[in-house]
C-alpha cells in the first residue's frame, strides 16, 4: 500500500518515472489489484510509453471484468481509449469511448475526447480499413497471479513472451523526425501566439530560436545527419513583445509563445504581408539559446472564457487526463482547442463556457441545447464537495 500511495503522489506531482517504479513494485506484491494497472497505465500514457500503457489498460479490464465492479470496468476502459487514441487506433479508441457512454454517460472527459476522436476520423475516407474496429471488449490478455510474481530463479529462456510484467525495460531513444515529416501549427488567444513545430528528437542545445519584434526564425539540426530544418516569418501578422514571449523544447516539438503587442488582435496567419519600419530590432531579441524549465512552467497558455474572474487556464482542467504537456503526441494541446473551441460553433462555444463557469469547473458541454435553458450545477468528483463562494 506504501508502494501504491507513493505511486500515486508521484503521478499527481507529474513525476511520472517515479510513479511507474513504485507502482511496479506494488503490483509485485498484489499482482491483481485493477486500480494500480489503471494509475500506471496513466503514468506511461503521460511518458510518451503508449504500448506499455495499452498492455497494462488491458490487463485491467480483465481483471476489472473478473472483479464484476462497473466503476473500475469503466476507468480501464477509458484508459485503454486513450491509449489506442496515441496509438492511432482511432476507431478503436472511438469504439471504447462509446462503451464508456454506456458504463457512465456523466464521464467528465468524454465530451473533450470523444471530439479529439471525430477530429482525427473525419480526416480517414470512407470505406478506409482504419475505420474498422479491430479490438474485443475484453482483450485477450494473460492475467497475472500472485505465483506468477514470486520470487524465483527460472532457467533463462529465449522466448521473449517469458518475461514477467515487472521486468526491466530499457528506455527506447527517440527517433528524430525526417524532414518530410515535420510540420507546424498554431493557435492563439487573447494575449498569446503559440506556434508549435513536430518534430521530435530535437537537440536542446543545438536548436536556434531568434524572437524579435516583427519576425519569427527557428533552426535545429536533423539527427545525426549534417542538414538542417528552418522556419522563418518575417514579417508576423502582426508585432509582439519579444520581452514577455518565449520558447520551449520537448521530446516531441518546439513550442514558441509569442505575447501580442496588442492584446485582443485577431491573428489571421503566422506570417504577414505588411511593411514593417527598419530599426534596430536585434536589441530586443530573445538570446538565440535554450530557456531554463522555469519560465515555461511558470506561463502556461491559457484559453478563452467569458468569466468575470478573468481568463480559464484551460490545459490545467483537462491536462490530468490529456497527458503532461510535454509528453504529448505532437502538439495535441494546440491542434484539439484550435478545433474544439475556435474551430467551434457558437452554440457550442456558448455552452462551453456557460457550463464550465457555473459548474465552477466541474462540468464541459458542447451541447447548448442541453445546458442553454437551465443553471448547470456543480457535479464534483465522488468523495468531494462543492462549495459557494
Amino acid at each position: 500500500m506504501d508502494e501504491a500511495r507513493k505511486g500515486d503522489a508521484a503521478l499527481s506531482a507529474s513525476n511520472y518515472e517515479e510513479a511507474i517504479q513504485h507502482l511496479t513494485n506494488a503490483l509485485s506484491s498484489n499482482p491483481t489489484a485493477v486500480k494500480y494497472y489503471i494509475s500506471r497505465s496513466t503514468a506511461y500514457q503521460r511518458s510518451s510509453k503508449y504500448a506499455e500503457a495499452l498492455a497494462d489498460a488491458e490487463v485491467a479490464v480483465v481483471l476489472a471484468h473478473k472483479r464484476a465492479v462497473r466503476e473500475l470496468i469503466k476507468d480501464a476502459q477509458f484508459r485503454r481509449a486513450i491509449a489506442l487514441y496515441f496509438l492511432g487506433n482511432y476507431a478503436d479508441a472511438e469504439h471504447l469511448l462509446n462503451t464508456v457512454k454506456k458504463l457512465d454517460d456523466k464521464e467528465k472527459m468524454l465530451p473533450i475526447w470523444t471530439m479529439k476522436v471525430a477530429a482525427k476520423l473525419k480526416d480517414i475516407p470512407e470505406g478506409d480499413e482504419r475505420r474498422q474496429v479491430t479490438i474485443k471488449d475484453i482483450p485477450d490478455v494473460n492475467v497475472p497471479t500472485a505465483s506468477s510474481t514470486a520470487k524465483s530463479a527460472p532457467a533463462k529462456s529465449q522466448d521473449s513472451e517469458s518475461k514477467t510484467a515487472d521486468t526491466p525495460v530499457a528506455p527506447k531513444a527517440v527517433v528524430p523526425t525526417p524532414a518530410d515529416k515535420i510540420k507546424h501549427d498554431w493557435y492563439q488567444n487573447n494575449d498569446n501566439i503559440v506556434f508549435s513545430i513536430l518534430a521530435k528528437g530535437v537537440p536542446k542545445d543545438e536548436a536556434t530560436v531568434e524572437i524579435l519584434k516583427d519576425s519569427l526564425s527557428v533552426t535545429f539540426p536533423i539527427g545525426d545527419t549534417k542538414s538542417e530544418w528552418s522556419f522563418s516569418a518575417d514579417p508576423l501578422f502582426a508585432s509582439i513583445d519579444p520581452a514577455q514571449s518565449m520558447y520551449r523544447v520537448t521530446p516531441n516539438k518546439v513550442e514558441v509563445t509569442l505575447r501580442k503587442a496588442k492584446p485582443g488582435l485577431k491573428w489571421h496567419d503566422i506570417e504577414g504581408d505588411r511593411e514593417v519600419e527598419v530599426e534596430d530590432d536585434k536589441k530586443s531579441a530573445i538570446p538565440s539559446h535554450v530557456l531554463s524549465g522555469k519560465s515555461n512552467q511558470e506561463s502556461p497558455p491559457v484559453y478563452p472564457t467569458s468569466s468575470k474572474s478573468g481568463v480559464k487556464n484551460w490545459d490545467k482542467v483537462v491536462m490530468d487526463d490529456l497527458g503532461d504537456k510535454d509528453d504529448m503526441e505532437g502538439d495535441e494541446t494546440s491542434a484539439f482547442f484550435k478545433k474544439l473551441y475556435a474551430g467551434a460553433g457558437a452554440e457550442q462555444q456558448r455552452a462551453m463556457l456557460k457550463s464550465y463557469q457555473e459548474s465552477g469547473g466541474t462540468v464541459l458541454s458542447t451541447d447548448w441545447g442541453n445546458v442553454g435553458s437551465r443553471t448547470v450545477v456543480p457535479e464534483p468528483p465522488e468523495g468531494m464537495e462543492a462549495k459557494k463562494y
